[in-house]
């Protein structure tokens, strides 16, 4: 497991988190978070690679393909996302007209696609632990833009996952053999939180990046700070991420319905 919080660092422009080809950390992907201001120009046109751009928050004029779409989105605690997929060779101008931090994915794919954009009302969103389960306590909002059922053709995944405040999430304790990464951003810039991965403890801040390549994970937001998260994946080779999820079995009896019922008995 590593973790990178760079703001003391970030600068208008393209910051990059992870260089997959430089840093060997098994996730296969580059990672980076864009900063622009009003009437900057972005524009990533890769040979080799296929990009996500997920808008986190701001006010952006995403240009492909002959395609345009205005895309406004003031936080990501209380607006879905805009999110673009595109393959290899495609030119994509990212124009802002406004402050604006943009997640940026990519990673190797041969495979040529049609470029989507993922709009909020195309945004899939699982209400996980609303049903009180745990008291509670694991109650999330797990939200996927792509994953291998909807794009078969990428080599990642990505979504968010809204972490409440005090709240625990990828819980209980899971694995996968894919490697995955979390770019972490609070409701406020102080916010904080824990992250648990390969028996290892890590307090996660505000534009703070974990890379979890082998073990049991999970994580939790302090109380009063609310947490949304960006998670990708990248797909093994033969071994793509089906939504796998291996339990910890130290942990599994937290998945029955009457798992909390002793603390209110006697």
């Amino acid at each position: 497991m590593s973790y990178f919080n760079k703001n003391a660092e970030l600068k208008r422009g393209y910051n990059a988190y992870i260089d997959a080809a430089a840093d060997d950390m098994g996730t296969q992907m580059d990672v980076g978070l864009l900063l622009l201001e009003p009437g900057d120009t972005y524009v990533i046109d890769e040979a080799e690679k296929e990009t996500a751009v997920l808008l986190f928050e701001g006010d952006v004029t995403y240009e492909w393909a002959g395609r345009t779409v205005e895309a406004h989105r003031p936080d990501c605690f209380h607006y879905e996302a805009f999110c673009l997929l595109a393959p290899r060779r495609t030119r994509i101008v990212l124009t802002a007209h406004g402050h604006s931090e943009l997640y940026i994915q990519q990673t190797v794919n041969g495979t040529d696609y049609a470029p989507v954009m993922y709009a909020p009302e195309d945004v899939q969103v699982q209400h996980a632990g609303a049903s009180g389960e745990l008291m509670g306590c694991m109650r999330r909002e797990i939200k996927t833009f792509f994953d291998y059922d909807n794009a078969p053709f990428s080599n990642m995944v990505l979504g968010e996952v809204l972490n409440f405040p005090g709240k625990w999430s990828s819980y209980p304790p899971h694995h996968h053999p894919q490697p995955e990464v979390y770019f972490y951003r609070f409701d406020y810039p102080d916010g904080f939180g824990a992250g648990f991965a390969n028996g290892e403890i890590f307090r996660t801040g505000h534009n703070g990046c974990a890379v979890i390549n082998h073990g049991f994970h999970s994580q939790a937001a302090a109380p009063g700070y609310a947490m949304c998260y960006a998670w990708g994946i990248r797909h093994l080779d033969g071994d793509p991420w089906l939504k796998t999820r291996i339990d910890d079995p130290e942990h599994a009896w937290l998945w029955k319905p009457d798992a909390n019922e002793h603390i209110f008995q006697g």
